[in-house]
């Protein structure tokens, strides 16, 4: 018969293994007899383990959820498992990063030398082209509260640009909020809007959530019934509503070989030695006018005037971007050789 410490352990990794447990199968996995095992789980209890017993035929125990959190027992494969996901933590942008570095040098000082050696030797870099925006972890919650209870969802939401105005704030949104997703190291909402009638996609760290949330809702099912194949389509502009919201004409100074590769599901056309013709789409025309505006290149813009709007809007913002540092001699402007 095993230690009564090592059997407690034994114990307690069975009852996290399963939700029920028969107790003459536990006294069978340890060996032990049906008494030793009903004293063992007072002596969980006593630790604060919430055990509890279920009623049936040959009666058993079931680990139940505590008010407290008690000290948890993981095996090698989990408790690797457990560092490498609090190590990629900080690529969610979910705000959790502290909490997630303080986990994880918890988890450390209680791993065995073996163990420790080995998470040791894991060092992650997170490489992003740009850094995530932080999403508060309360509207996460927040959001993803509404999206289990099924509960209407009232928030108030930065767009990504919006026009001058010294009117009224827009009034808050108010969604049926069906799934909570991460893209691209982004978090966002998938939802109903109710005002809009129609499928839109929120990106959470422009959200503020508005309390209380409204009524309950049936689920709508939604288009095309997988939540990772919509998120894609609404990204890239095909998702059965005639693309994207904004999308534009130019013709830009560089051959169409120099274009191609970077345009997504754009369409690119040669006009000739040194130029191109290039559609493209977006879901705002400031951000179409800057993903033109990144290639190195004269611009001439075909259409729609929104467009041509957009430029004229990013070149008045950039020229006071540029008046608002200190003077200094102008510099002439090189591209970095490709890696």
């Amino acid at each position: 018969m095993p230690k009564t410490s090592a059997r407690l352990l034994a114990l307690l990794s069975l009852l996290q293994a399963r939700r029920d447990w028969p107790g003459t199968l536990l006294a069978e996995r340890l060996d032990v007899s049906l008494r030793t095992v009903r004293r063992d789980i007072d002596r969980l209890r006593e630790l604060g383990y919430p055990i509890v017993t279920t009623k049936g035929p040959d009666g058993g125990y079931r680990l139940g959820a505590g008010t407290q959190l008690p000290p948890l027992l993981f095996d090698d494969e989990q408790a690797v498992a457990l560092t490498v996901a609090l190590h990629v933590a900080a690529t969610t942008g979910a705000g959790i990063e502290e909490a997630a570095a303080r986990a994880l040098h918890t988890v450390r000082q209680v791993m065995p030398a073996r163990l420790r050696h080995r998470i040791d030797t894991l060092q992650v870099t997170a490489v992003e082209r740009a850094a995530p925006p932080r999403v508060d972890s309360g509207v996460l919650m927040a959001i993803g509260g509404a999206v289990h209870a099924r509960e209407v969802l009232r928030f108030d939401y930065q767009a990504a640009s919006r026009p001058e105005t010294d009117g009224p704030p827009p009034p808050p949104r108010r969604v049926e909020p069906h799934h909570l997703v991460t893209r691209g190291g982004r978090w966002y909402l998938v939802a109903w809007d109710l005002d809009r009638d129609d499928w839109r996609t929120y990106r959470a760290d422009r959200i503020t959530p508005r309390i209380p949330t409204g009524p309950r809702f049936t689920p709508r099912e939604l288009p095309g019934g997988d939540v990772a194949a919509f998120v894609a389509r609404r990204f890239s502009g095909s998702d059965g509503s005639g693309g994207w919201p904004c999308r534009g004409e130019v013709i830009l100074g560089l051959p169409a070989a120099e274009v191609s590769p970077f345009i997504g599901d754009g369409v690119v056309e040669e006009l000739g030695p040194g130029r191109c013709r290039l559609v493209l789409g977006s879901w705002s025309w400031p951000a179409l006018a800057a993903t033109i505006g990144r290639f190195d290149a004269d611009i001439e813009v075909v259409g729609p005037t929104e467009l041509r709007a957009a430029f004229a809007h990013l070149a008045r913002r950039y020229t006071n971007a540029a008046a608002s540092g200190s003077s200094t001699p102008d510099a002439t402007l090189t591209a970095p050789e490709r890696p």
